[in-house]
């Protein structure tokens, strides 16, 4: 996927995720195991909407996002304090050991390949520091196979008109295709496509990529809940840690 392109549609397209209510969920997940953070990455941190909220909250924050463009609108978000470095998560190298990592929005579920997939979560568990918390979000079987189905969807901003078709696979992936129709100053649009995929993991195949990578789950919820997973849950929400944490 061209993130690049995506980015100048990205914040508009997004304008209904309660960004505030969001990180004030991870922060209190972040509390409950790591009550002592204060050194936070934003994996896949895309316009930075989460990585200004978590910074607000007080943490040091590092956005981390492997599409130049979409830094570049984070940066504009910020006065300056945060840390944005261009990587993609199978090749994260931070500078030290980092007390709490944070991936949301369905952002793992981007990675198709399960080696690559663990490779990035071996590269979290390489600096998380030993009673570090890793809070991250993934799209359920469930949505990828009910919700996001064969089905279409439409959006419609002031300025961007988008396509959303999606296609199963029967195997937990979606590939997935976008029409961008932007509106020009003339009154014309300028229609521009992506093409990308996301794959749902079971809980069971994510529990199994997280131990090899080092790591064991602490507590896996509901997204925006505090309750256990449901078997129609969209989203689940997953507390992870060093494996040899007491």
């Amino acid at each position: 996927m061209n993130y690049d392109l995506f980015a100048e549609y990205y914040d508009e397209l997004m304008s209904g995720i309660d960004y505030p209510a969001r990180a004030e969920y991870i922060d209190g997940i972040i509390k409950k195991y790591k009550p002592d953070a204060h050194l936070l990455v934003d994996l896949a941190c895309g316009t930075g909407s989460m990585t200004v909220e978590f910074a607000a909250m007080g943490y040091d924050v590092i956005g981390v996002d492997l599409s130049g463009n979409m830094l570049s609108k984070a940066r504009e978000k910020s006065d300056g304090s945060i840390l944005y470095l261009c990587q993609s998560m199978q090749n994260l190298d931070m500078y030290g050991t980092i007390d709490a990592f944070v991936c949301t929005l369905d952002s793992l579920n981007h990675i198709e390949d399960r080696e690559q997939l663990l490779l990035a979560l071996s590269r979290v568990s390489l600096f998380l520091e030993p009673d570090g918390v890793f809070v991250f979000d993934m799209n359920t079987p469930y949505k990828h196979e009910k919700i996001l189905a064969d089905n279409a969807f439409v959006y419609e901003t002031e300025n961007v008109f988008c396509v959303w078709q999606n296609e199963y696979s029967g195997d937990g992936r979606v590939d997935i295709a976008l029409d961008f129709f932007a509106r020009q100053p003339d009154g014309t649009y300028l229609r521009e496509s992506e093409d990308f995929c996301e794959v749902a993991y079971s809980y069971e195949e994510t529990e199994s990529l997280l131990n090899l990578a080092g790591l064991k789950i602490l507590a896996a919820y509901d997204d925006m809940t505090f309750e256990p997973p449901r078997c129609d849950s969209e989203r689940i929400v997953i507390a992870a840690v060093k494996s040899e944490r007491k």
